[in-house]
């Protein structure tokens, strides 16, 4: 999927997405590197449209139904659902360390 991601930003910036330029975009972030995967992409999309291809997948992705099954009757509710508290006073405030824990992620990791 991040060879992918890199090919779509090097038509976005008006190149064609081959190896070299994909590679720069992957470097720049730190991903690794799959030289097998990068090649199978590249060869895909040689000589191709990337625009026409995403159109030809969004009208096959129109077909796969995206919901659970139907349901056969009327939702009734179970039992009691008790009084509603507030449980956003009870939280206590996070600590200045605790908000940058998910700090430092790469972009295709």
């Amino acid at each position: 999927m991040k060879y992918v991601a890199a090919a779509l930003l090097v038509d976005l910036a008006g190149g064609a997405p081959d190896d070299a330029s994909i590679k720069k975009i992957l470097s720049a972030v730190g991903a690794d590197i799959d030289q097998e995967s990068l090649k199978s992409v590249t060869e895909k999309l040689k000589g191709k449209d990337i625009h026409q291809l995403i159109h030809e997948g969004q009208s096959k992705l129109a077909s796969v139904p995206a919901g659970g099954p139907p349901r056969s009757g009327p939702v009734t509710s179970t039992g009691d659902s008790g009084p509603v508290t507030d449980k956003e006073e009870e939280k206590k405030p996070e600590s200045e360390d605790e908000s940058d824990d998910d700090m430092g992620f790469g972009l295709f990791d």
